[in-house]
């Protein structure tokens, strides 16, 4: 599926982890990819409100989990950061400004 918000198919995911040798690029790589099947899920099932989003936001925020233990991705302070600001870059693309981004990522074991 091809993302049709323009702002997100254009958008440089995780950019801040992008090019620092801390962390692995084939990491950063598949955490971007986790974010950019949450903006296909997220048009394909088009959430009716928060509740419906936070749903698909967890899932995602589940995928992190899993690739912080598979990886051995060391989700710090900067990453964790960098990855939730992420997820509310994507809740206000798709017109959920009032997304709390604590609650976004409110699965996360990072």
């Amino acid at each position: 599926m091809t993302i049709q918000n323009h702002q997100m198919a254009s958008h440089p995911f995780l950019k801040t982890l992008r090019g620092d040798d801390y962390y692995p690029a084939g990491s950063v790589d598949r955490c971007g990819q986790v974010l950019l099947r949450l903006c296909e899920r997220i048009e394909s099932d088009r959430p009716a409100d928060l509740t419906a989003l936070y749903v698909l936001t967890h899932a995602a925020t589940e995928e992190i989990n899993d690739l912080q233990d598979d990886d051995g991705f060391d989700i710090e302070t900067v990453a964790r950061e960098a990855i939730a600001e992420e997820f509310w870059v994507v809740a206000r693309a798709y017109g959920f400004e009032d997304a709390d981004i604590e609650e976004l990522v409110a699965t996360r074991d990072w």
